[in-house]
C-alpha cells in the first residue's frame, strides 16, 4: 500500500494540506463528494500542487502535520521545488 502527504491549491486561491493512501480517490472526493474534507468543497475545484510518498501511513500523518504547520511562503517554495 502507499502512502502520500499532499497539498491542493483550491480555486480561491489557499492551500490544504492531506494525507491518503489513494491519492486518485482522494482528489476526485476533493473535487466532486461530500466525501472530501469541508474546507474543501466550498473552494472547488482543487488542483494537486505537491506528493510526497511516504512509508507509512503514520510518515504520511507527520508530513501533512509538518505542511499545516509551514507559513504559506514556506509551502510555495516547496510546491516549486516539485
Amino acid at each position: 500500500m502507499s502512502y502520500v502527504a499532499y497539498i491542493l491549491k483550491c480555486s480561491d486561491g489557499t492551500l490544504y494540506c492531506g494525507s491518503t493512501t489513494d491519492l486518485d480517490k482522494r482528489l476526485m472526493q476533493h473535487n466532486s463528494s461530500n466525501a472530501g474534507a469541508k474546507y474543501t468543497r466550498g473552494r472547488r475545484p482543487v488542483e494537486l500542487v505537491y506528493h510526497t510518498q511516504a512509508a507509512t501511513l503514520k510518515e504520511a500523518r507527520a508530513l501533512e502535520a509538518m505542511y499545516k504547520r509551514m507559513t504559506r511562503s514556506q509551502k510555495l517554495i516547496l510546491i516549486a521545488t516539485m
